[in-house]
């Protein structure tokens, strides 16, 4: 799998999302090389604080393939998910998380927290990380920026 290509997918979405005064994150989920679903953060637009992209991809993703199990899903992500997010995927029994960016402060996937690799859970994700580090970096360094000048 091209975890590059999916990847830059992602840092897709976050610009996106960052464009709309949303948080830069970015998600893609991928079966069998195949993009499935994508999406970025919605929370300020819809108002809901469950609009995070990881969450958003994951509802498209089961709408497409037209089931609530998820195995065999790798999904790409900008920014280390929240336990929230690590919690979804780990109910939707997606197999992979690959993340750009560690998040020290909210993150589930073994920043703050290890919720993805916790023995005292039966369902556990294959975590990679840093996969285009430097790429997701630079557009989180714009999502600050905005935040510093009031755009957001």
């Amino acid at each position: 799998m091209n975890y590059e290509l999916y990847m830059s997918e992602a840092i897709a979405e976050a610009r996106v999302g960052g464009a709309q005064g949303e948080r830069a994150d970015g998600a893609v989920f991928v079966l069998d090389d195949a993009m499935v679903a994508r999406a970025h953060e919605q929370v300020a637009g819809t108002g809901d604080p469950t609009a995070h992209a990881v969450i958003l991809a994951l509802r498209e993703a089961a709408r497409r393939l037209g089931r609530d199990g998820l195995a065999g899903i790798c999904v790409f992500v900008t920014r280390e998910p929240c336990t929230m997010c690590v919690g979804a995927l780990l109910e939707g029994d997606v197999d992979t998380l690959v993340y750009a960016v560690p998040d020290d402060a909210d993150g589930a996937a073994g920043g703050a927290i290890q919720l993805a690799r916790n023995d005292l859970l039966a369902r556990h994700l294959r975590v990679v990380s840093g996969i285009l580090h430097d790429d997701a970096v630079d557009v989180l360094d714009g999502e600050a920026r905005a935040a510093e000048t009031g755009r957001r």
